[in-house]
């Protein structure tokens, strides 16, 4: 058992409201200078939609992620042969209109301007030429509250039923919030030539090394999540940190910490490096068991003496024990990767959202005789297209965990008004009193020391090839060295 620790984040869905106050701290502090303008290491896309940049989930197109060959795994565009013929031109990597070209306004001419019969404006220039920009076609979250558009909801790869759009009572929207997924077994690490990422054996954040990085841009072109910029000015390639200057010290992330709506919770999972590679084999609808497989229990005392075996101090074993991520992702087992199928074992995971709650209608769930769901068939968020975001296309995973949501709000509807509620109902669901009041509560009321469990770290007491070493343990040696 090769036992190591992770940094997750989790992100409640349903609590999004899409203010982008994560994406705005995370720019104000990371990439604020020039080259990065068009960076969103936290960005907040509408979905039904075609995300930022356009279309990122199309593997078709961009050829991100990994595929199965027979009893190994592969980077779906690269292998010796693309490597060498693509050194200097990326054929699969996102040109910049499919993010936008990054603008500004000349704000001096409202005031510089001369006199004249007009009012002044401010033009828009180009931050890359610096001329002109007759008409802006694309920016951040162009697409924002637009999933109802046919040009943008309709492009959507999850959405399987595109009729959808077509009808305006059957249209849905909910947001969704990304980083870097830091995954377990990321392509971007696999796939830099010059191996200037690397993922940090102490809690498994990917960084890129800038005093070795070239600028092939293999890492942007493997990434499926498209989560790995090139600045233009630097020639080097950049992405989001997890605010490791943040965390070492035993502070949250800063997009977590500005998060208005309180969806995002952040702590250490254990899990066996050992078993990455065999999970990842597994088919497309296995997936989210496999991976759910290699996270294991921090209260196993045979996990802790594996931990500490690899360094893992009391610190953070105690941290994983108490940790809101494994009892959102193991315990409960409410919390998906998004799009496992790419097979990076992305460790950001995301709690399904519900339907908008309804008072009255036809077809009420049958578990909500008060008339509070719809049945689950017909929520307007289709569980086909949930299970094609989050969950590889198990649709069983999804209704699963929808009806643990609808339960936990029917017993809290019911102890909030005074009414009897059957035990049936959580039981049912997996949920017993004592579990379904904790579950509410790291959704609710769970205060800053209860979503956020980082313990600090004392990186200089680290072993120097721990730190900077596991880009070369478990799959990713292997596929390193094949390469």
């Amino acid at each position: 058992m090769n036992v190591r620790a992770q940094l997750v984040m989790v992100f409640n869905l349903d609590k999004c409201i899409g203010c982008h106050a994560c994406s705005i701290s995370c720019k104000n502090i990371w990439t604020d200078r020039k080259g990065a303008e068009y960076m969103w290491w936290n960005n907040v896309e509408t979905k039904p939609g075609v995300g930022y940049p356009r279309k990122w989930e199309d593997q078709e197109t961009f050829k991100g992620g990994w595929l199965r060959d027979g009893s190994r795994l592969k980077l779906r565009a690269l292998g010796k042969g693309p490597t060498l013929l693509n050194m200097f031109f990326q054929p699969n990597m996102p040109k910049l209109d499919d993010y936008y070209e990054p603008f500004d306004f000349d704000y001096s001419n409202l005031y510089k301007a001369p006199p004249g019969s007009d009012q002044p404006v401010a033009e828009a220039f180009s931050q890359i030429s610096g001329k002109r920009m007759e008409e802006i076609t694309g920016g951040p979250n162009w697409d924002d509250d637009l999933s109802g558009s046919q040009t943008y909801a309709a492009s959507d790869v999850n959405l399987e039923d595109r009729s959808i759009v077509e009808d305006y009572g059957r249209m849905f929207m909910q947001y969704l919030p990304r980083i870097c997924n830091h995954c377990l077994n990321p392509a971007c690490v696999a796939s830099c030539p010059s191996r200037a990422l690397y993922k940090r054996g102490e809690d498994g954040v990917v960084l890129v090394d800038q005093e070795v990085c070239k600028g092939w841009r293999f890492c942007t072109s493997a990434c499926p999540y498209k989560k790995v910029y090139f600045n233009w000015q630097s020639g080097k390639a950049e992405k989001c940190i997890f605010c490791f200057p943040r965390v070492e010290s035993g502070q949250c992330n800063a997009c977590a910490h500005s998060c208005v709506g309180r969806i995002r919770h952040v702590g250490v999972l254990l899990y066996d490096a050992d078993r990455v590679e065999e999970a990842l084999l597994r088919a497309d609808d296995e997936l989210v068991a496999a991976q759910r497989s290699v996270i294991l229990n921090p209260r196993d005392p045979r996990v802790r003496e594996a931990a500490r075996a690899n360094g893992v101090s009391e610190q953070w074993l105690t941290a994983a024990e108490k940790s809101p991520v494994y009892a959102l992702v193991k315990e409960f087992g409410v919390a998906l990767p998004l799009h496992p199928e790419f097979r990076t074992m992305p460790m950001a995971w995301y709690i399904p959202s519900l339907s908008p709650v309804i008072s009255s209608g036809r077809d009420l769930h049958e578990l909500a005789d008060h008339g509070t769901f719809p049945l689950m068939e017909t929520m307007r968020a289709p569980i086909s297209y949930l299970a094609n975001l989050l969950a590889g296309g198990n649709r069983e995973i999804i209704a699963e965990i929808l009806r643990k949501l609808i339960a936990l709000r029917l017993y809290k509807r019911a102890d909030t008004l005074g009414q009897t509620l059957e035990t049936s109902i959580l039981h049912n669901a997996g949920l017993d009193r004592a579990s379904a009041d904790r579950l509410y509560r790291l959704f609710t009321i769970a205060p800053y020391g209860e979503r956020f469990l980082i313990p600090a770290q004392q990186r200089e007491e680290q072993d120097p090839q721990q730190r900077k070493g596991t880009a070369g343990f478990g799959i990713l040696k292997k596929t390193r060295g094949a390469r």
